[in-house]
């Protein structure tokens, strides 16, 4: 097994050749920080809205998408399931304008990659969230509700055990919900694809270019790198989890964890034994899930998106690479799928999570007016991206129109404790979690402690889970 940080879907993409780093000044429109997803969305929006605007993009890393948004589960999924906390937030109105423009985000994806060609397997094959335990039952209930509603019948569709088992077989699913319009992609291959478009569009993109830090200037924005300077009328802030460092403009809005995923052989007759050849995307019903696809060539790519917590909001070492939740990845893929026993996991990888104590992405206008940092995914950042990405160019060319005045824009979004009791906490609520879910998994009775410990976020207005 190859088990690194970087992962399997670069290595497929294949080799890039890296963009010089920045040397020297620039003037621009829009300097955008951060060559993932949501920048690279960013500077798209832009040059889309206005083909004119002068766009530079700076990549800390030797190439853009080379950080979580090359290396995540490829789920580009829409914001459905969340429209309970949205509607709690923000009342019905405003969360369905925002359910509505991420399901037309995916829409885009697809059409982005058809209309420039860019062969990053887009596959609208919906999302499958499946029930494992009595206590993850009908655990889609109040979306579904959430959804009828408001007038979105076709957004969610409840699944009796019969009718999962024709999608996926599997012996540990109990009954489901299945979410149309989400899809998968190859995220490296959508990553790379957006760098090239971006260069042929007229983005100046500058890779190894860290931003060491970002003032006022006189009429807008000044972003200092090692090499150079870029002076801009606005600035776009899209670093993820490196927005945690301390000092870093998010540094007490998120929390830093981790998840990590397996990766089979291709096994394709199983596919076909069990019955999953509709290229869905699937997820337990656990906090700390299980999430899982199939590849183009027939593979598991199995994910455990409950990997510990970054003490101080750290983007290395065993956010990177954990062999012991690698371990418990691949324990549960068997548990699943027990035809897999005998099959060879060919690669595991990980990288941080940007969670925010809402569960769900934040736009912040940041101090002067004219930089916007986002970020807080939580692991759903591939479809929500491209909406976060319009939104940020809507705001960074100061138009009002209806993607900057979605509540995902707020200037004071909750705080997380400072550390050490952040990390500390944060810990004992996860070991919590963990306990109470393994017991129900097990058909035990979950300890009163586990249980106390699970039910702190709701406590102090943090959302744990979908």
């Amino acid at each position: 097994m190859k088990h690194t940080a970087y992962g399997y879907w670069l290595d497929e993409a294949g080799a890039v050749a890296p963009v010089a780093p920045l040397s020297g000044d620039r003037d621009a429109d829009v300097v955008v920080i951060g060559g993932g997803f949501t920048g690279l969305w960013a500077a798209w929006h832009v040059k889309q809205l206005e083909p004119e605007a002068r766009v530079v993009l700076l990549e800390a890393d030797e190439y853009c998408g080379r950080g979580p948004s090359g290396r995540n589960g490829g789920f580009c999924n829409v914001m459905w399931f969340s429209l309970p906390n949205m509607r709690g937030r923000w009342g019905d109105a405003a969360a369905l304008d925002v359910a509505r423009a991420a399901e037309r985000a995916v829409r885009g994806i697809g059409e982005f990659c058809e209309r420039q060609g860019v062969d990053a397997g887009f596959r609208m094959g919906g999302y499958l969230q499946v029930s494992t335990a009595p206590a993850q039952d009908e655990v889609w209930t109040e979306a579904l509700a959430a959804c009828r509603e408001l007038g979105a019948l076709d957004a969610v569709r409840p699944l009796a055990p019969a009718e999962v088992a024709s999608r996926c077989a599997s012996p540990a699913f109990r009954a489901g919900a299945l979410y149309p319009t989400a899809a998968t992609v190859q995220p490296a291959r959508l990553a790379l694809g957006l760098r090239e478009r971006l260069r042929s569009a007229g983005v100046e993109l500058f890779e190894s270019t860290p931003v060491r830090s970002l003032h006022d200037a006189p009429d807008g924005v000044e972003a200092r790198t090692p090499t150079g300077t870029v002076r801009a009328r606005a600035a776009v802030v899209a670093i993820g989890g490196a927005a945690t460092a301390r000092r870093a403009p998010l540094h007490n809005r998120l929390t830093v964890t981790s998840s990590h995923i397996v990766l089979t052989e291709p096994v394709p007759e199983l596919l076909d034994e069990v019955g999953w050849t509709g290229g869905e995307c699937i997820t337990d019903c656990r906090t700390m899930l299980h999430y899982f696809r199939t590849t183009a060539d027939g593979r598991i790519a199995f994910g455990l998106g409950g990997g510990r917590i970054s003490p101080g909001g750290r983007l290395r070492g065993r956010v990177d690479v954990d062999p012991e939740v690698v371990a418990r990845a691949a324990a549960r893929l068997r548990a699943y799928f027990p035809g897999i026993e005998g099959r060879r996991i060919t690669h595991a990888w990980g990288g941080p999570i940007d969670v925010s104590p809402t569960h769900l992405p934040v736009v912040i206008p940041l101090s002067g007016g004219r930089a916007f940092a986002a970020a807080g995914y939580t692991g759903n950042g591939v479809g929500p991206s491209h909406l976060v990405g319009r939104t940020l160019a809507a705001l960074a060319l100061d138009r009002r129109d209806e993607y900057s005045r979605l509540p995902l824009v707020d200037p004071t979004p909750q705080r997380v404790p400072p550390e050490p009791f952040h990390w500390l906490g944060g810990s004992a609520i996860h070991a919590g979690i963990m306990a109470k879910e393994q017991a129900e998994g097990e058909g035990r009775t979950p300890h009163p402690v586990s249980s106390a410990l699970a039910r702190i976020p709701e406590l102090i207005g943090f959302h744990i889970g979908r």
